[in-house]
């Protein structure tokens, strides 16, 4: 009898560890990828958390026109100041309008005293008084920079066609 109960053990564990097997091999293999993407996951995240603080600490070494609200509302902003700020850059009147985001003719009109600059554009004038001049160069240089990546729409070249006069005699 101990002999028969000994056999039937033994076919029990087998048959146990042919189940065990046949439901682990499968997970084993969806573990295995699972650990591949996650090894990729990892790697790219490295690569994007490198990336941001690079960039991060290059816009936190960049010059900034930042000036805060009371800055703003306590500025006085006379065509004269306008024009002596410039004057001191050493910048033109379009290089002023690319640093502060107006265009040629709304830097004129504020230094010839027609409109007042409002909004952004009085607390980026605001935030050009703390600058240094060499900042402000360095500024000028990385707009132009990101300007010239763009691509520049192509002009379509616009063909008149002439109409045919009949002679009268």
């Amino acid at each position: 009898m101990a002999k028969l109960e000994s056999i039937i053990k033994s076919e029990i564990q087998r048959l146990a560890k042919h189940e065990v097997r046949s439901v682990f091999l499968p997970l084993r293999r969806d573990v295995w990828g699972l650990k591949v993407k996650l090894s990729n996951l990892i790697k790219n995240f490295t690569v994007l958390d490198r990336m941001a603080k690079e960039i991060s600490k290059a816009r936190s070494a960049e010059p900034k026109l930042d000036a805060s609200p009371e800055e703003v509302k306590a500025s006085r902003l006379t065509p004269e100041r306008i024009a002596g700020l410039r004057k001191k850059l050493g910048i033109s009147q379009r290089e002023m309008g690319v640093l502060t985001g107006a265009s040629l003719g709304a830097v004129a009109s504020w230094e010839k005293g027609k409109f007042k600059p409002q909004g952004e554009k009085k607390a980026a004038l605001v935030a050009l008084r703390k600058i240094r001049k060499r900042d402000v160069k360095k500024m000028l240089t990385e707009k132009a920079g990101a300007k010239e990546k763009r691509p520049i729409p192509k002009k379509r070249k616009v063909t008149i066609k002439k109409k045919k006069v009949a002679k009268r005699k």
